[in-house]
């Protein structure tokens, strides 16, 4: 537990304290988020954020890290520095976005499973090479569609931080449950440095992560939801947790892909203000209500994640059905919502 609060109050401090002079660079080179049609920030406000919090994280689990965990570590850090680097050059202008999504995702997520992190999941039923393979395959789609889900979920002040936060406070928890060391000291630095950016960030934001800061984020809880083994009790339903408790960015991808393909637009090239954050700022909750209500709804998914190792599997299975019922009629409810509708077939451009 020692190495845990270690962890968090380095990645705390060092991103909190390493936001002033990265800011101060994004200025001075020029490399800030203009305002536009599909923003919702009315000046231009600095971008790189997402290098403090890289250097903040890396430098807590560097310093906390076991020895025999190493390999993997690295390979973590590799993975998020790949992500990193190819978002703060798609901040810039300087890279096509589709090779963010077929080229550094993948292959991100190939570093974790030259490491050994991978699904579990359908090795656990068809034994032998096949069920490896059809492991290494969903993990490739776990780790890009998280990514991606958090790569367009930056789109308003504090929320992207505030949520990785919250899902890394119940990673931490979950690992916990289970004994597991090194996820609970990676769940701990994630927390710790998305907390230490979210200071700056929350509106009215100072600075922005960029989307190098959102794909790392994205690309750390896609790995914390691999490495996650409950060991608690005897259900059989494990594999929901980590769906659960990054249950708000996929709600919210899950969302915008069925509302944009339903008006012939591309899901993640058709920018706009059709997020979930955007509709509930539009009923009336104005932008800091909107993230705050996906806060309380990430501790909500968080907290019944944590309750499904305890349960039966029956039981398990069916409050997550429930949950997954209720999903889909707020999805017809906010479809019906008020948002700002993209123009059909227009260019694609980056992703949000």
């Amino acid at each position: 537990m020692y190495g845990d609060l270690l962890a968090f109050f380095i990645a705390l401090f060092a991103t909190a304290g390493l936001t002033v002079p990265v800011r101060g660079l994004a200025l001075r080179t020029g490399l800030v988020d203009k305002p536009g049609p599909r923003k919702v920030h009315l000046k231009p406000i600095p971008l790189l954020g997402g290098v403090a919090i890289y250097f903040g994280f890396a430098l807590a689990v560097l310093v906390t890290s076991h020895t025999t965990a190493r390999e993997q570590t690295v390979s973590i850090l590799a993975g998020a520095a790949l992500l990193a680097v190819i978002g703060f050059l798609d901040d810039g202008g300087m890279l096509h976005h589709q090779v963010k999504l077929f080229v550094g995702m993948p292959a991100a997520a190939l570093l974790l499973i030259a490491s050994g992190i991978r699904s579990h999941i359908i090795s656990a039923f068809v034994p032998g090479e096949t069920g490896i393979i059809l492991d290494a395959c969903l993990t490739v789609l776990w780790v890009v569609g998280i990514t991606a889900a958090f790569s367009i979920f930056d789109h308003m002040d504090g929320l992207c931080a505030g949520i990785a936060a919250i899902a890394a406070l119940f990673f931490t928890i979950a690992a916990n449950q289970g004994g597991q060391v090194m996820v609970r000291t990676l769940g701990a630095a994630a927390l710790g440095a998305a907390l230490g950016f979210l200071g700056w960030n929350f509106k009215p934001a100072k600075i922005f992560m960029g989307d190098g800061g959102a794909m790392f984020l994205g690309f750390l809880m896609a790995t914390l939801g691999l490495k996650l083994r409950p060991e608690t009790g005897d259900s059989q339903a494990g594999w929901l947790i980590p769906i659960l408790i990054l249950g708000v960015p996929i709600f919210d991808t899950t969302l915008v892909s069925i509302s944009r393909a339903r008006r012939g637009l591309i899901p993640f090239t058709s920018p706009g203000k059709d997020h979930t954050a955007h509709r509930l700022s539009n009923l009336g909750l104005g932008q800091r209500g909107a993230v705050l209500v996906l806060y309380a709804l990430g501790g909500f998914f968080g907290s019944i994640a944590i309750l499904i190792p305890l349960l039966s599997p029956a039981k398990a299975f069916g409050l997550a059905a429930v949950v997954g019922l209720c999903a889909l009629v707020a999805i017809f409810f906010l479809e019906s919502a008020p948002y700002e509708r993209q123009q059909k077939f227009q260019k694609p451009t980056a992703i949000p």
